[in-house]
């Protein structure tokens, strides 16, 4: 029995020797020499060095990035006072008659030329020089409706259409002759334009019920044209998402200008008591004279 068991012990021994063979332990490092520069120094952190070549670039695009942002919000006060002042100007306009025509204009020049030398001077002087179009839809809407306030002056002043180059060649003297200048870009213009047609229609619907009808029939051709030279351009405009959504509003003006006109026209004889006109001779407005 007891040979039995210690035969059985040294088969066990001798297989677990033939498992622990076929395995090659992992030693441990030899301990580093004492004498050597690498083996009385420990692992440190990695740190940058405060010279450092990137932390420098690093400092000098968050200062960038940080001046950039302040101009941006500087530049968006000033739009947005641009925008209050010029919605005061159309405002204004709107107050004309045929009474106190030269009274109003008069006034809306005066507004106008405060709106030019104290708000738009203040935002040129913010983007004179730099790269401004970074920056654009920061100070569009402002600049849209400058445009709008100073096309709508110059139509009820002379009938005319105020053109892109003779906005920015009143925009020149604001500017540091030494820098860049700041110059609307066509897109801010065309939808400055845009928006005209929307006060166009309503300066007609009010003419049309103080009896100006031949005045409301000039706004209407105006609006024509404008939207017909747009339909051409709009489609070779690449950005021009909110080009294609102002058509549309500008559509529905004209359709509403030629609709007040032609009832006019067609039945004149029933408008006349809400034109406020006692002459009997009024009776036959929008008749024509083969007619008679």
């Amino acid at each position: 029995m007891v040979y039995f068991y210690t035969a059985a012990f040294s088969r066990i021994s001798v297989s677990c020797l033939m498992m622990a063979s076929r395995f090659k332990p992992h030693g441990l490092p030899p301990p580093a020499d004492a004498s050597s520069p690498l083996g009385s120094s420990t692992k440190r952190a990695r740190t940058m060095s405060t010279h450092s070549t990137m932390k420098g670039s690093f400092s000098t695009y968050a200062d960038y990035l940080n001046a950039l942002n302040e101009k941006r919000e500087r530049v968006v006060k000033a739009s947005r006072d641009v925008t209050m002042n010029s919605k005061k100007v159309i405002f204004q306009v709107h107050r004309i008659s045929k009474n106190n025509k030269e009274e109003v204009l008069k006034k809306a020049e005066k507004d106008l030329a405060a709106v030019t030398d104290q708000q738009m001077s203040r935002l040129v002087k913010e983007l004179q020089g730099t790269d401004f179009w970074k920056l654009r839809r920061a100070y569009s809407p402002g600049v849209q409706e400058y445009v709008e306030a100073a096309t709508f002056f110059k139509f009820c002043q002379t009938g005319t259409l105020l053109n892109l180059d003779e906005i920015n060649a009143s925009l020149l003297p604001l500017s540091d002759p030494s820098l860049e200048p700041l110059q609307i870009n066509l897109l801010d213009y065309l939808l400055g334009l845009a928006d005209l047609t929307g006060e166009l229609m309503r300066l007609a619907i009010g003419r049309i019920s103080d009896g100006e009808v031949e005045f409301a029939e000039r706004i209407c051709q105006f609006v024509r044209d404008i939207y017909r030279e747009l339909t051409l351009v709009v489609p070779l405009m690449d950005d021009s998402s909110d080009m294609k959504t102002k058509m549309e509003t500008m559509l529905q003006s004209v359709v509403k200008i030629e609709n007040a006109c032609f009832s006019v026209r067609v039945r004149g004889s029933e408008y006349i008591p809400f034109l406020g006109s006692s002459d009997p001779s009024t009776i036959l407005l929008g008749v024509s004279d083969a007619e008679l």
